[in-house]
């Protein structure tokens, strides 16, 4: 018997820890057991190797690491998340809410390679993480999207408000707008659930948009 895992995605800034906090409060509230995880897992030996990279370590500019190779560092942390924390919970039937998961790689390392050459990096990292790996696939993944001005304000409210600095990812612009627009073919591609997190040129507010989550996740639960 198997769980349902259930992956909040967007670009950086779009909300997706705010909106898997809200979800987790909401499971609990309805009674359903479940188990939260994040990713990358920072403080946690198997994710230094990501942590390093986003830190600047291997290159100041994200295309300074292939897809390929940035993606291997963030699957070792997964695979030994699933390993080490929420395998047997998962296995033994129960929900998995997910900040991140392969999903991110398919959003951030695909962004970095030709249009016509991205489907079949597809390919490549979920045959790597799913089928190598054996990590599970995500039964719902619920896309947040949001314009690349509003996300780069909210990134920057955030560093403001915890004292904490961007990566090599939040710091460059271009390479968050090519990540939307990679993230969007991607949704198609791979059938994610796709909420629009603005309206009128503002970002909807929190609630709005988890009781637009919350749906979702429902109809997962039912079974429809």
């Amino acid at each position: 018997m198997r769980g349902k895992l259930i992956v909040f995605e967007g670009t950086d800034g779009s909300g997706k820890a705010t909106q898997t906090r809200l979800m987790a409060r909401r499971l609990a509230s309805e009674g359903v057991p479940f188990q939260e995880i994040d990713f990358p897992r920072y403080g946690n030996p198997f994710a230094e190797p990501a942590r390093l990279y986003l830190a600047g370590a291997l290159g100041d500019r994200p295309e300074d690491v292939s897809a390929c190779a940035a993606s291997v560092l963030f699957a070792v942390d997964r695979y030994a998340s699933y390993k080490e924390d929420w395998g047997k919970s998962y296995e033994a039937g129960q929900v998995i809410l997910a900040n991140r998961y392969v999903t991110s790689n398919a959003v951030h390392q695909a962004s970095k390679l030709p249009a016509e050459e991205r489907e079949e990096f597809l390919r490549w990292l979920f045959d790597l993480e799913y089928h190598r790996l054996s990590l599970p696939e995500p039964d719902l993944v619920v896309y947040l999207d949001l314009p690349t001005e509003l996300s780069e304000a909210m990134m920057r409210r955030r560093e403001a408000a915890t004292g904490t600095s961007a990566d090599i990812h939040e710091r460059d612009e271009n390479y968050l707008r090519q990540c939307r627009d990679n993230a969007r073919h991607v949704a198609g591609f791979c059938g994610w659930r796709m909420i629009d997190c603005a309206r009128g040129g503002a970002m909807r507010s929190p609630e709005d948009i988890h009781q637009e989550a919350w749906e979702l996740v429902q109809g997962l639960l039912a079974g429809k």
